[in-house]
């Protein structure tokens, strides 16, 4: 990384199950492929000229035990049957050397389109502001999605979500949804 600023960033999710609360976790990140890192929770700047890159890329780049950044969401329930799901939205400005926005939201009951529509309209929420973009927070967000468009300082805007019903016989659940920030 140069001076600690990512330079590359992929998304994964993934979801685990067991009678330990920390076990469905540890399944849940190795469903994501990254269990064997040592993550480190950041908050939710998507840095300037950073490339989205898929997970594949990655494999040379990190090593088992390496520190690595992340802007994780994540939820559990033991609950049967309970509804729960983790998104990660992103934001990204039409100026490259601009920084865009990464959201993290976690609900329950939701679907996975709910949940991703929401994590996705927080970031561009986030980034429209930052940018001075000109909108009614009451309009929905797809009315909002076209104004920021419109506004052609907002080049992208995507989300992932996980989502999963609680184990029918009351194991932990967890589900996560990462976007992980790389050299």
């Amino acid at each position: 990384m140069h001076g600690l600023v990512p330079t590359r960033v992929f998304f994964t999710k993934g979801v685990g199950r067991h009678r330990e609360k920390l076990q469905s976790l540890e399944l849940a990140l190795r469903e994501a492929g990254i269990e064997k890192y040592n993550l480190v929770k950041v908050s939710s700047i998507f840095p300037p000229k950073c490339k989205i890159v898929t997970k594949k890329i990655t494999n040379p780049l990190v090593r088992p035990g390496q520190v690595v950044h992340c802007v994780l969401s994540e939820n559990c329930t033991n609950e049967p049957h309970r509804m729960i799901s983790a998104s990660i939205g992103l934001a990204v400005p039409a100026e490259a050397a601009h920084y865009g926005y990464l959201s993290e939201h976690h609900g329950f009951g939701e679907s996975e389109e709910k949940a991703g529509d929401y994590a996705e309209d927080l970031a561009a929420t986030m980034l429209a502001t930052t940018l001075g973009i000109g909108f009614d927070p009451e309009k929905n967000y797809d009315e909002r999605k076209q104004i920021y468009r419109m506004s052609g300082k907002i080049v992208k805007s995507r989300s992932i979500t996980q989502t999963a019903r609680g184990d029918k016989k009351g194991l932990w659940t967890t589900v996560i949804a990462v976007a992980v920030l790389l050299p």
